[in-house]
């Protein structure tokens, strides 16, 4: 029997966390240039394994940028509750929740686009590792209008209603923002007014 260690395959994983880095991987590939077409056989490529090993985490192509959809809405929710928690006035929180939404659009747009891609996420049927962070999400902006509401802003507003018009506001300027329409540093005097 040899003394020596086994030696592993030139196309083994070594970095331990093989779907992780996958994913990172394909996020990088994305921020870095909106345009390339993702491919498996390139971030295996990347990551140093054989050309089969994502296949073991994700059964092609579409089902890797849906798990990217659901880590970038997972993103979203937490700099979202981030803001929020920084703040303790009811208007200030609101100001924030929707500060996080632009900012995260502005500094992450392919992660931003995954989560709004109906054809990897339909609207009306969400995968069940995406469904309640839609849920958490919407619960957060509920809050923050109840909160406010009950400070007398508003009276008799109709919170859901009111919590649509303002993910309305915050999408659309998220949009322009993205699109290059209006600067970044605009958002918090605008959703001032608004709010």
């Amino acid at each position: 029997m040899s003394s020596r260690p086994a030696t592993k395959p030139a196309d083994a994983y070594h970095h331990g966390d093989l779907r992780r880095a996958l994913l990172d991987a394909a996020m990088g590939v994305l921020e870095e240039d909106p345009g390339a077409s993702l491919s498996m056989r390139d971030l295996a490529r990347r990551l140093g394994v054989s050309h089969q090993a994502p296949y073991h985490y994700f059964r092609d192509r579409d089902a890797l940028l849906k798990a990217l959809g659901d880590a970038a809405i997972g993103d979203l929710l937490a700099a979202q509750q981030q803001a929020v928690a920084a703040q303790t006035d009811p208007r200030e929180r609101l100001i924030a929740l929707g500060t996080a939404y632009v900012d995260f659009a502005a500094t992450r747009p392919r992660a931003f686009e995954l989560v709004f891609d109906a054809r990897l996420c339909p609207p009306d049927a969400p995968s069940p590792g995406r469904a309640p962070l839609i849920r958490a999400n919407e619960d957060l902006l509920g809050r923050c209008i109840a909160d406010l509401c009950a400070t007398g802003w508003r009276p008799g507003a109709d919170v859901e209603a009111t919590a649509l018009a303002m993910w309305g506001t915050a999408h659309g300027l998220a949009s322009l923002v993205m699109g290059g329409h209006i600067p970044r540093e605009a958002i918090d005097g605008v959703l001032r007014q608004v709010v």
